[in-house]
């Protein structure tokens, strides 16, 4: 049976998996950058018909830009390491038997992060933008620093890539015992609540559609979320 860590021991191995993480992500960060110039062209496709060329003001705005873009792409390319060194430091609190799924696990969250990403991208950026840049068309006419675009559709990816991990994670802190089916059921209203919030401050339009359109699926995931904390910690609810 292993020893159980102590603090210090608990410390220094979220430090090494972290630095492993984050040369991961500089590596592919890096090799990612040539392929900036054609990830700009593919984020730029759910403003097409309502957007022009995008304009920068700075002379180095067009670097930092696609350095932006590069880490967007290097952290999915990333992913299943950085997925690997987050159940590795878990790993001394879930129980041998469930070591086993570490596959499954990192196969999952990536492509829960996926299925995040290609929602933000093909549902709410389009109706998003067209929503925002409909506004004042007949009297003015936007011109649209790259910065800002690239701050946008990143955050909004990002933002949906990490909401799609919540079953993953309700795995992952049911092993640990940090939470569990029960509590989760029992707080479901306080869920709603948070849930419709953080729909509200992550959705960039003040329609309600585009609230909507983010917040079931993020009760959806909740609910999700249960079943798996259920099955995982073998619970009944």
């Amino acid at each position: 049976m292993d020893r159980d860590l102590t603090i210090l021991e608990h410390l220094d191995e979220l430090r090494k998996r972290i630095i492993i993480a984050l040369i991961s992500l500089l590596v592919t960060t890096v090799l990612s950058l040539p392929f900036a110039g054609n990830v700009l062209r593919i984020l730029k496709l759910p403003a097409a018909g309502v957007l022009g060329k995008l304009v920068v003001f700075k002379p180095q705005d067009a670097f930092m830009i696609y350095m932006r873009i590069s880490f967007l792409a290097g952290f999915v390319l990333a992913l299943p390491v950085i997925l690997y060194q987050l159940w590795a430091f878990f790993a001394p609190a879930i129980e041998k038997r469930f070591k086993k799924y570490l596959v499954y696990f990192i196969i999952s969250g990536s492509a829960a992060f996926a299925f995040g990403c290609a929602f933000s991208y093909y549902i709410l950026l389009p109706k998003a933008l067209t929503f925002l840049l409909s506004f004042g068309v007949d009297e003015l006419e936007p011109v649209i620093a790259a910065d800002s675009y690239i701050s946008f559709v990143i955050g909004l990816i990002f933002c949906c890539g990490f909401i799609f991990q919540m079953p993953i994670f309700s795995f992952i802190l049911t092993k640990v015992g940090l939470i569990n089916a029960g509590g989760l059921r029992k707080k479901f209203g306080i869920a709603v609540v948070a849930v419709f919030v953080v729909a509200a401050v992550i959705t960039p339009t003040t329609d309600v559609f585009n609230m909507m359109a983010l917040a079931i699926p993020m009760l959806f995931l909740y609910e999700i979320s249960i079943w798996v904390s259920a099955v995982t910690g073998r619970l009944r609810y």
